[in-house]
């Protein structure tokens, strides 16, 4: 449930009602708002009777949230959450394009591909350095000299590091060197994974699993918000469905469903959502339009002798085209007044 405090509540009126709440064995989260501060309780699923706090001093209503992730739901927050990736804000009506290599695979290779996506107008470098693939046979990534890697492009060219983290243990290493923690979609349902990236103070990219629904995908990002990281971001790359023209299916749908049942910022993966370099443009295009908060696309200087997913990298001629694409797509959409969350 909510507990909305009266607008001019003071700092003690706000931490006695926390204290109330943490008597129950109960979690309060606050969200504090220019005019009022809103807390969330998050237990067990114990009922707690309304009389426990409507009466105390402070307090103006009790709302209860009947979605199963409270802190990821728009009845606990129903503005936008706007989350950093460096000095940029997811979520705020602007676009947010990551570009990168989906692993890391030398010195040359990533400043090449982190100096073109720069001069492409991307806002953060992707890379990967640890890679969890399908096959044990597959390339699995540099590990922490792919990080230093990673560190040494940002250095070059100022934009924030977007990189996967595959195990808890990994988080504090990957934390020293990256903006961002992705977690992928095969470890959507890592649940220790999930807890300790919430225990982190980095901005977590949290993809969805290929097989999970949409209340799967929010319960998982509820297990980061538990713990006390608000900075999430979700990325819809591709379903498994019976089709097989494509590496997976892009749920669209996707995108303008979460805006309406959770605040956190929302983006599309369209290279692994259709394995082939071929389909992302339009894919990427089809993304904006529907109302993601930004893109995070596979680019390589040469795809052919990529290490991993190159048939689904787009060269960095190709990138910087979409980019512009992109940009004319959003400025289209504010010009319109068209906004990814409809009024009735």
């Amino acid at each position: 449930m909510m507990i909305i405090m009266r607008s001019g509540a003071t700092q003690e009126e706000v931490e006695n009602v926390v204290a109330r709440v943490k008597s129950f064995d109960l979690d309060a989260h606050l969200s504090g708002g220019t005019e009022r501060t809103v807390i969330g309780v998050v237990g067990d699923g114990r009922p707690v009777e309304k009389a426990s706090f409507i009466r105390m001093p402070g307090v103006d209503n009790i709302v209860p949230i009947s979605k199963p992730y409270k802190l990821a739901s728009r009845e606990f927050y129903p503005k936008n959450s706007l989350v950093p990736i460096g000095d940029n804000l997811v979520g705020n009506g602007s676009r947010i394009i990551i570009g990168g290599p989906c692993a890391v695979e030398n010195r040359e290779q990533m400043l090449e591909t982190a100096k073109a996506v720069k001069a492409a107008g991307a806002h953060a470098l992707r890379g990967g350095a640890f890679k969890p693939r399908t096959s044990p046979y597959s390339f699995q990534g540099m590990g922490e000299e792919g990080l230093k890697l990673l560190s040494e492009a940002r250095d070059l060219t100022g934009l924030p590091i977007v990189t996967e983290v595959t195990s808890p243990e990994l988080v504090p290493l990957v934390s020293d060197y990256a903006d961002v923690l992705q977690i992928g979609a095969r470890n959507m349902q890592n649940y220790s994974l999930l807890k300790a990236a919430g225990l982190s103070k980095r901005t977590v990219l949290l993809k969805r699993g290929m097989s999970a629904t949409i209340n799967d995908f929010l319960m998982a990002a509820e297990y980061i918000l538990s713990k006390g990281n608000q900075n999430v971001i979700l990325c819809e790359r591709g379903i498994r469905t019976f089709e097989t023209a494509t590496r997976n299916t892009t749920d669209i749908n996707a995108i303008p469903v979460l805006k309406l049942l959770t605040h956190l910022p929302v983006i599309l993966d369209p290279s692994h959502s259709t394995g082939d370099w071929r389909l992302v443009s339009p894919l990427a295009r089809a993304g904006i339009a529907a109302g993601a908060d930004g893109l995070i696309i596979e680019v390589h200087p040469d795809p052919a002798n990529a290490l991993s997913d190159g048939a689904q990298s787009l060269k960095p001629k190709r990138f910087a085209e979409l980019v512009k694409q992109i940009d004319a797509i959003a400025d289209a959409l504010k010009m319109a007044n068209i906004s990814s969350m409809p009024v009735q």
